[in-house]
C-alpha cells in the first residue's frame, strides 16, 4: 500500500466541484479545499505506483484542474 498527498492547483472558483468529485474515487480517502499555495490537498492509498499514476492522470483529466505536485510516503526506516 502507498499513501500519498497531492496538492492541486485549479481554475477560479472551480476547487469545490473538483473536491467533492475527487471524494468519489475509491482510492481518495481526503479531498480538502484549502487556503495557501494549492486550493485541494488530496490523501490517497493506492496498491502500486501504477494505480497512483493512473490517479493523478484521472485527476489531471478533470475540468479545471491546473497542476497538481505529489508527495510520497516514505516507508519506515530499517535500523
Amino acid at each position: 500500500m502507498y499513501k500519498a498527498f497531492i496538492l492541486i492547483n485549479t481554475a477560479p472558483s472551480k476547487l469545490w466541484k473538483i473536491a467533492d468529485a475527487l471524494r468519489e474515487i475509491a482510492e481518495v480517502k481526503i479531498a480538502s479545499p484549502v487556503t495557501g499555495a494549492y486550493d485541494v490537498i488530496v490523501y490517497a492509498e493506492v496498491v502500486d505506483m501504477s494505480a497512483l499514476g493512473a490517479l493523478i492522470n484521472i485527476i489531471h483529466s478533470m475540468d479545471g484542474v491546473e497542476r497538481t505536485h505529489s508527495a510520497i510516503e516514505i516507508p519506515p526506516r530499517i535500523e
